[in-house]
């Protein structure tokens, strides 16, 4: 089969371009090389020789026509990232995320007779908070809005219960509410819904894959945007303290890419799936002060995070995922344990430079009264 990858240079597309052409398909890469993500902007090195790359911007038609042409699959990967920064630049983010997705969606239907599968990456960060259970009722699949100012300003992190005691978190289901709590996750609340609906109007299979926190080799780790194990990574190499909001207990789920680029493989080759939402994690909690110690061990620096005690607008608790429905629909689970996903990490670590521009992006939050 021939696939086109857009976004196929970044970080999750190059590995996801390895497994299928390891798979035996052909491989077209869109990507325009942003310099925020890929530096001088030329052509990864990480990315294989076989993967065609066309340079082209998704909100192009003819970039996107050009990309599509004898393409039987698609990947939509591409998407300006970062969750932070969408809720300043809120024009771009929404014109690269949104305007981008309907000019792939229309070049798509254009061909709608040859393209056999949709896939787009949608985020976990669609949630807003994860979802909860209260230990002294028993209730189970409470879906809590975002906590109040007044007790985020207190330093009471956990989220509370109508009765005042707190919520304790469990595995958050595709069926929880969506509360999106940025620009970013509102772009791909819209990236999904946009695939499912045209996909289902013409009648072409089309699946959509809620990403978790994911870690692993090739993240930009100049991009102080990006996720937070290549963050505190970045910190760490050039012996900063990582910066760790509240009290560091918050807790997420962290997949190795190389398990989440076979899920998103499996969507391609089965059909359990096709006209659904479905996440990608490993049903795992960690949390954020665990993932910076963990790095900072294995890179050998006794540098412990600096946990500031301060929040982020829009900032949630707890997020790990419900991995059942994936299971079921396309027999995926995760198999690289977070001990293991961060040693093969480290390694690769070992052997690379960052700039490290948080301190940076940190002042912009401040600046604009979305860190306090």
């Amino acid at each position: 089969m021939r696939v086109l990858i857009t976004g196929g240079a970044g970080f999750i597309g190059s590995h996801l371009a390895d497994r299928l052409l390891a798979e035996g398909h052909e491989v077209r890469a869109l990507d325009n090389l942003d310099p925020q993500v890929h530096g001088t902007g030329e052509r990864p090195l990480y990315l294989d020789a076989a993967v065609e790359l066309q340079v082209g911007d998704v909100r192009d038609h003819e970039a996107v026509a050009r990309a599509l042409d004898g393409i039987d699959a698609v990947y939509h990967f591409a998407a300006a990232v970062g969750v932070g920064q969408s809720m300043y630049e809120i024009e771009r983010y929404t014109s690269v995320n949104a305007i981008g997705a309907a000019v792939v969606l229309e070049e798509a239907l254009e061909r709608r007779e040859a393209i056999r599968k949709l896939v787009v990456a949608s985020s976990m960060s669609i949630y807003g908070e994860g979802q909860y259970r209260n230990p002294r009722s028993g209730e189970a699949g409470i879906a809590p809005g975002i906590r109040p100012e007044t007790q985020l300003a207190a330093q009471q992190w956990e989220l509370l219960a109508d009765d005042g005691g707190p919520l304790e978190p469990e595995p958050t289901a595709e069926t929880k509410p969506l509360r999106p709590t940025s620009v970013y996750a509102v772009n791909k609340r819209d990236h999904e819904e946009l695939f499912l609906s045209v996909g289902a109007a013409y009648g072409i299979p089309t699946v959509a894959l809620r990403f978790f926190n994911v870690y692993g080799e090739r993240q930009a780790l100049s991009n102080p945007y990006t996720g937070v194990a290549a963050i505190f990574s970045s910190r760490l190499l050039n012996d900063n303290r990582p910066v760790v909001f509240e009290d560091g207990r918050q807790t997420r789920d962290f997949i190795d890419v190389r398990d989440l680029v076979r899920g998103c493989a499996l969507a391609l080759s089965t059909d359990g799936a096709d006209g659904r939402t479905l996440n990608l994690g490993t049903g795992r909690a960690t949390s954020v002060v665990e993932v910076a110690r963990t790095i900072a061990a294995g890179l050998d620096k006794e540098i412990e995070p600096e946990i500031v005690e301060q929040y982020r607008a829009g900032d949630i608790r707890h997020c790990f995922a419900d991995t059942r429905l994936a299971e079921e629909r396309l027999g995926f689970r995760s198999e690289i344990g977070f001990e293991d996903g961060m040693r093969d990490l480290l390694a690769w670590l070992e052997g690379q430079e960052a700039v490290d521009a948080v301190d940076a992006a940190r002042e912009q939050l401040v600046a604009r009264g979305l860190a306090r």
